[in-house]
């Protein structure tokens, strides 16, 4: 799909690409409409704590790509299950990624006053509301992952699924990996196997994990086999790690208002990042070859069920923002 796999595309082959492209961005836009409209009723404002409830809603129906609960989804799918019964799950991970992203923008953690183009949470709310936030939202996709899932599934799969779902958030995830940065700002480090060790172990904890964990739980909702499961594991850890890569190449050259959030701050905060211990052409080149990788986790599987996943790899490695 990518035209940066052939230098000279036949115009036949770009007229494809461009194809692929329009309906892999229609396919992005409606299932954001769905994922959105779900989300939305999952947070009623009602009585009691109704700030809480707004600060939740304040970051959680912000806007964003939708790319974790879109691979939730499409998982489910591609192991022969009903999106509808993946939904919970998706709107689940969509609540732990904005309670993660209202925790990495608090002044303790990265001190951010921009996400999505709009004031973080904790600037229109407080620090207080946001912390509370983070844990209300932890809480509440833990009961929806719980509680409204389809009764065809059965019940030692859910029970499955909110494992995969915790781990992604603590030690064995989120958690371990902020910690991992916090501890690694300030240090210098040249490319060297220790260093690409120690950023990998970063991101594939907090970055990798909850799209991991995103992925993992739309196939075990969908009935899939140990087999597929295992598969689309390996290929969302290397998309995920895909995402952090970009991300950080993004982070020093586009500017804030192209990224809709503050640009040039890790940097500034002396983080590690892939630029800075492979430079940004080998960040780059290691993005594309994260991308080739995913896609060979996903060979063999039904070829019109599996063109999403294909199609969002291609997506997060040229994203632009």
């Amino acid at each position: 799909m990518r035209l940066t796999r052939h230098l000279k595309p036949s115009i036949r082959h770009l007229t494809s690409t461009v194809s692929h492209d329009y309906e892999f961005m229609s396919y992005m836009v409606n299932k954001a409409k769905s994922i959105n409209k779900a989300l939305d009723e999952a947070i009623p404002l009602c009585e009691p704590v109704v700030k809480i409830r707004e600060a939740m809603r304040y970051t959680l129906l912000s806007g964003g790509k939708r790319v974790r609960p879109m691979l939730c989804l499409a998982a489910c799918v591609l192991v022969g299950g009903q999106e509808s019964t993946a939904m919970p799950a998706a709107c689940a991970v969509e609540m732990i990624h904005a309670s993660s992203l209202i925790q990495d923008d608090l002044p303790c953690m990265d001190d951010d006053s921009l996400r999505r183009g709009k004031p973080t949470n904790h600037k229109v709310y407080g620090e207080d509301i946001a912390v509370l936030t983070t844990d209300a939202l932890i809480a509440l996709a833990i009961k929806k992952l719980a509680t409204s899932t389809s009764l065809g599934v059965p019940p030692e799969k859910v029970l499955l699924a909110v494992v995969e779902m915790a781990k992604a958030v603590g030690t064995e995830g989120l958690v371990a990996g902020q910690a991992a940065d916090l501890a690694g700002e300030g240090m210098s480090l040249k490319e060297d196997v220790a260093g690409l060790e120690h950023l990998e172990f970063i991101h594939i904890h907090k970055t990798a994990a909850l799209l991991e964990a995103a992925t993992v739980t739309g196939a075990i909702m969908g009935g899939g086999s140990d087999g597929e499961i295992e598969r689309l594991r390996r290929y969302a850890r290397c998309i995920g790690l895909m995402f952090q890569v970009v991300d950080d190449v993004l982070d020093v050259t586009k500017s804030s208002h192209e990224l809709g959030k503050t640009a040039g701050k890790d940097i500034i905060a002396g983080k590690l990042t892939y630029p800075k211990v492979m430079g940004v052409e080998k960040s780059r080149e290691y993005a594309e070859e994260l991308n080739r990788e995913a896609q060979e986790h996903l060979q063999g599987f039904d070829s019109d069920k599996v063109a999403p996943l294909l199609s969002l790899a291609d997506y997060i490695v040229n994203r632009q923002n």
